[in-house]
């Protein structure tokens, strides 16, 4: 209340207003009394500045649920001023306008106020004059009939006559929230009455209504209690059927409630299995978890080991290959090279027996020297040339044996690079046959030699014969020294090559030793693979030991299991029970519905039936009554007194 007072105080000196004294007054007197919520301002007379302050004051006030303004002599700009106020209000429920003389202004004020204001329950309009004008009650009847709370309406003594009842009526058709209205000492009429019955056909919520001092005629007014009394049966049933509908909605909530109870402790003994399902289920996938990740390493380690016993095995097949192809290498060379001996050796025959041959023609030369002086130099001649070939031969079989030294020391290489193995034997029987073949050419170019020194006797001998011979002779022992210095590079050429015979023989022993310690290491690494398969074959064994007893202890879980799960499905079909049993519930529940809704249907029907058979019986009775006022004219004008009666 003080904040109410402070308020109103602080709008008047906003405005430039002297608060009134009377207001003041009566405010604090409410305060004192402990008003509550009522604010009773009747019998104090308000200005048009008072009626301002108090509609800003209102507007956004939040105490008061009751404001009684009755007998406050309200002026039509001060009535809508405050009422302008009242528009945006959401508290005030109860309005006391009575004995303001509101006209058309304050009706149209009041009209605007029920379009805006939302709350506002009971208004008192008693002892004004809203029905002078018919414009501003028309305006008045659209709020009414747009407003959706107001539920109790006086409108006593406001002069309204048969058109504002027909705009009344009109509202009254619009709106359905309405449930009291007292319409007492105005001028309505039997027409202002009509149109409010046909207004009653449509309108259902009206359980309430004050005709009485309208001059409308009795037979009316019945036909006006009737459908208010229709109303009121409408309006009771329907309470009754809500409040049945209520009590079986509570009781079907009560049923889902406790069906909801049970299911959900069902649901929670589900989980609770399920969970100890997931758990154990848990567990064994990690027990197997554990067990397949020691069979992948057991797994991994025997693939490594196969992967090195196929990398060792493959690489025993290359050398051997190597190996292999190296010793048909040999065996070419060497038939090659046996082959150049051969052909050597032939050649070195037919000089022999050319040399021979040259040695007779000499000694015949030598007794016929004049004769044969020309066949001589022919034959030095012949012999130098076949000295130059056999020097260009054993330069040819030098060149020979530093190849095939050559090549031997980079197939040696190659061979220890890669680790492959050279047959020794083979090697030391062509090196044998080489440095034979060369010792024996050796002797036979020292028997040539000796030949020759000879034939250099005998021709010293026959020097005196022939004077041409020392030329001769000195060319002779110029390409003996020559073939001498031939032999010694041969020599040289072959104690080289019997040095490098034994660096290979000595290379051929340590690739032996090599040899030798693989093969262990072959043997070693195969009785190391044949560990490890019988370990493998072991942990397979373990393995399949292991899984057939967590074959056993799963087969175990499925069968608890099974057994869980035919509890659930004996759960199951006792939810499938409660659910029948709900499902019979609800088309009980929907049965009894239906059969409310049926006897409701009849009780319309019959509500339809009784207001044709009153529509029939006011039209009997509107028929007759235009009968009898037809009887009672034609009376009045066929008498003497009709006759004079204009004369009067």
């Amino acid at each position: 209340m003080d904040e109410f007072k402070r308020t109103y105080l602080r709008f008047c000196k906003e405005v430039g207003v002297e608060p009134q004294e009377s207001v003041l007054t009566q405010l604090q007197e409410m305060r004192g009394t402990a008003g509550g919520s009522r604010l009773d301002l009747a019998g104090h007379s308000l200005s048009v500045d008072t009626c301002a302050v108090l509609g800003r004051v209102l507007q956004k006030d939040t105490l008061f649920t009751e404001v009684v303004l009755s007998d406050c002599m309200l002026s039509e700009e001060g009535t809508k001023l405050l009422l302008s106020g009242l528009c945006s209000n959401a508290t005030i429920k109860i309005l006391d306008l009575k004995g303001n003389n509101i006209r058309g202004t304050g009706a149209e004020a009041v009209g605007k106020m029920l379009v805006h204001n939302k709350t506002l329950r009971r208004l008192t309009l008693e002892w004004n004059a809203l029905g002078v004008w018919d414009e501003a009650f028309s305006i008045f009847c659209e709020g009414l009939a747009s407003n959706s709370c107001l539920a109790q309406l006086d409108l006593r003594n406001n002069q309204i006559n048969h058109q504002g009842a027909t705009e009344l009526a009109l509202a009254l058709k619009r709106n359905s929230a309405l449930q009291e209205l007292d319409l007492r000492w105005n001028n309505i009429g039997l027409l202002g009455g009509r149109a409010i019955l046909e207004a009653l056909q449509k309108n259902h919520a009206l359980v309430q209504l004050e005709m009485t001092g309208n001059n409308i005629p009795s037979d009316t007014l019945k036909a006006l209690e009737q459908a208010v009394e229709h109303n009121m049966d409408r309006q009771s049933t329907l309470r009754e059927s809500r409040s049945r509908s209520q009590v079986l909605s509570k009781e079907i909530q009560n049923l889902k409630e406790e069906k909801g109870r049970q299911f959900l402790a069902l649901m929670e003994t589900i989980d609770k299995q399920r969970e100890e399902l997931g758990r154990s289920n848990r567990t064994s996938s990690v027990r197997v978890g554990q067990l397949q990740e020691a069979l992948n390493e057991r797994k991994s380690a025997v693939n490594s080991l196969t992967a090195k016993l196929q990398m060792t095995e493959a690489a025993l097949a290359l050398s051997e290959q190597k190996v292999h192809s190296l010793g048909k290498l040999l065996s070419q060379a060497n038939a090659e090279k046996a082959e150049l001996l051969d052909r050597q050796a032939r050649e070195i025959a037919k000089e022999q027996e050319e040399s021979v041959m040259r040695e007779g023609k000499l000694l015949r030369e030598v007794n016929s020297l004049t004769e044969q002086n020309l066949q001589l130099k022919n034959k030095v001649e012949d012999a130098e040339r076949r000295c130059k070939a056999q020097q260009d031969q054993i330069f040819e079989l030098k060149k020979e044996l530093t190849n095939t030294t050559a090549e031997l020391k980079l197939r040696l290489s190659q061979a220890e690079g890669k680790g492959v193995l050279i047959p020794v034997d083979h090697v030391n029987r062509h090196l044998e046959e080489t440095e034979r073949t060369l010792q024996e050419r050796i002797l036979k170019l020292e028997g040539l030699r000796i030949q020759l020194e000879d034939v250099r006797d005998s021709l010293s001998s026959c020097r005196a014969l022939d004077p041409h011979l020392d030329s001769v002779l000195a060319l002779q022992q110029h390409r003996m020294s020559s073939l001498e210095e031939k032999l010694r590079a041969a020599r040289q050429s072959r104690d080289e090559s019997q040095a490098h015979c034994c660096q290979q023989k000595q290379t051929i022993s340590e690739l032996q030793a090599k040899n030798s310690q693989q093969s262990l290491e072959m043997d070693g690494l195969r009785r190391r693979i044949e560990e490890l398969q019988q370990e493998v074959i072991g942990k397979e064994q373990e393995k399949v030991a292991e899984v057939s007893r967590v074959r056993v202890e799963l087969q175990e879980q499925i069968g608890h299991l099974q057994a869980e799960k035919t509890a659930q499905g004996s759960l199951k079909e006792k939810i499938a029970a409660l659910e029948r049993e709900m499902k019979a519930l609800s088309s009980n529940h929907r049965e009894a519905m239906l059969d409310k809704e049926s006897e409701v249907a009849s009780l319309l029907e019959r509500l339809r039936l009784r207001e044709s058979e009153m529509q029939r019986m006011r039209e009997d009775e509107a028929q007759r009554a235009s009968f009898l006022q037809n009887a009672i004219l034609t009376y009045v004008q066929g008498s003497p007194i009709g006759h004079y009666s204009p004369k009067k």
